[in-house]
């Protein structure tokens, strides 16, 4: 069993080694043999790499500023206070997670440029013919607030969670000691919390290091938009090959700074307290600013963008594509066979290592886990590498498994952590009682676990599913002729600048997006603070 184990470790982790193909086999590209790829990095590097490096940096240190204060303010009001609409917003505040970047990037662009219904209005009311003082929302600062309204419920549901497991009497003692709130919350609740939410700003930053939609329409030169320029546009295997290793490391020294800053801090509580004596009734001013601020940010990352493709589509009338239904198929038929076969593999995975009890398998289980951090373009470019490398590129044009290989790659350490999760809470000490009575460990598992880890299971597929329906950087590559799904048919309407048809693919990305958020609101309310 642990050599199948670890052959399914291998087979996971061969589009890294084919991001080594260039070096390790360096006449399977041409140019790359006698320069040992150092030209093209060198052109890279006097030409383009630089504005790379600026804007990719400058981007991830405004998303993560703007995750930041999103994300932590919202957290602590609806953690800490009790004020008018709570309840709602505990749960409506994870609600973006169902709109993709890339449509919210479309839908931001046509709300507010020169046409849009923002500057249009602006002008009447002012008598302008142009407003000059207006900034352009198709640049790096409209990308940094798209991504941030995107992205923040990362930060919102693990700050959150700190939030409500800290000391119950924590605020209590720095009052006694003269603190105030504000200096209670900075010098004391915050430090306590930041493990906790630079991991949610760690998720934030990776995703948008692996979105390509969003910022290839804002027009940002990025690592993401340069790999696939030179993939597609230019044919330079090499020089995307080079960018996706530039890619990983700065995937890597996210998740590296992440991992080093948990692991130097150590915290215990003294134990809970009931709610009721942590969440504080606001009223008057404080009770409005409080219900202002968790409104607004609602309002500006779902409300709006939801309303924006309603009026697309009711600017479209019920007319329907006739491929839609194809997108349609195509969609569904991917993310079920991903995820049915991504929850298979986690729960045997998963099983194993509950069984064996061997530190190896538990290691792999992690291991293979990080494949969550690897942007789709990197996993896309490794594999059609290593098809490259034995000449079998053509299968790309004849089946979507490869397709679904990159799929399970990336999304496999979803569904494994839900049921790590619900193993966990089976005790060891039904394996003992089971074998006492001499069950099988196949007869333990199928009799005693998978009707336990029924919820597990679910969700581990619903995640599953729905990140496959949403993935675009991956399927732009990797999808055979003629193939195309929700996200990609969205991306091409968005690039023709046919808005109002991406309305209905969008809206329906957008549906199956919000079935787990209703699966984590529902989780959230057994931790909702009175």
């Amino acid at each position: 069993m642990s050599r199948i184990v670890v052959l399914i470790a291998l087979l996971l982790s061969l589009p890294l080694l084919g991001l080594g193909v260039p070096f390790l086999f360096p006449e399977s590209i041409p140019g790359a043999a006698s320069i040992g790829g150092q030209g093209t990095l060198a052109h890279l590097w006097e030409f383009v790499l630089g504005d790379y490096l600026i804007s990719t940096v400058i981007l991830l240190v405004g998303v993560a500023l703007g995750v930041f204060v999103l994300g932590v303010g919202n957290a602590w009001l609806v953690a800490n206070y009790q004020f008018p609409g709570k309840r709602i917003f505990e749960w409506a505040l994870i609600l973006p997670l169902a709109v993709p970047t890339y449509v919210m990037a479309y839908l931001f662009v046509d709300m507010l440029d020169f046409s849009g219904p923002v500057q249009t209005g602006l002008r009447q009311v002012f008598g302008l013919e142009r407003l000059w003082f207006f900034p352009d929302p198709r640049s790096l600062g409209g990308a940094i607030w798209t991504f941030s309204f995107c992205l923040f419920p990362y930060v919102y549901l693990i700050a959150r969670t700190a939030f409500l497991d800290r000391s119950g009497r924590l605020s209590e003692v720095a009052e006694t000691l003269g603190y105030s709130g504000f200096q209670a919350f900075y010098k004391l609740v915050l430090p306590m919390a930041r493990p906790a939410i630079f991991a949610g700003m760690a998720l934030a930053l990776m995703e948008v290091l692996a979105d390509y939609g969003a910022v290839s329409y804002f027009g940002i030169q990025t690592f993401a938009t340069g790999i696939f320029r030179a993939w597609l546009s230019f044919g330079d295997r090499l020089a995307a090959v080079q960018l996706s290793l530039g890619l990983l490391a700065f995937v890597f020294l996210i998740f590296y700074i992440e991992q080093h800053n948990r692991a130097r801090l150590r915290y215990a509580t003294s134990g809970s307290v009931p709610r009721a004596t942590m969440a504080k009734k606001l009223s008057g001013k404080n009770a409005l600013f409080a219900f202002t601020v968790c409104g607004l940010t609602v309002l500006c990352s779902f409300v709006l963008p939801v309303l924006g493709l309603l009026q697309l589509q009711w600017e479209q009338g019920i007319t329907i594509d006739a491929r839609y239904t194809t997108w349609l198929g195509n969609s569904i038929w991917l993310a079920s066979v991903t995820a049915l076969i991504s929850v298979v593999c986690a729960l045997f995975l998963a099983y194993f290592a509950r069984a064996s009890k061997s530190a190896m398998m538990r290691t792999v289980n992690r291991l293979l886990g990080l494949g969550y951090a690897l942007p789709g373009a990197v996993l896309a470019v490794g594999i059609l590498s290593l098809l490259g490398l034995i000449d079998s590129a053509w299968i790309m044009s004849a089946t979507v498994w490869v397709l679904i290989y990159a799929y399970l790659i990336r999304f496999l350490s979803s569904s494994l952590q839900s049921v790590e999760t619900g193993l966990s809470r089976i005790t060891p000490a039904m394996d003992g009682t089971a074998a006492l009575l001499g069950a099988s460990q196949w007869q333990t598992m199928t009799q005693i676990h998978l009707p336990l880890l029924k919820r597990s299971l679910l969700t581990a597929g619903l995640f599953v599913f729905v990140d496959v329906m949403k993935e675009l950087p991956a399927t732009l590559l990797l999808r055979p002729f003629n193939f195309d799904t929700l996200a990609v048919a969205t991306y091409q309407l968005a690039a023709d600048e046919r808005l109002s048809e991406l309305a209905l693919p969008s809206l329906t990305i957008v549906l199956a997006g919000l079935i787990p958020v209703i699966v984590l609101s529902q989780a959230m309310s057994k931790t909702r603070a009175y």
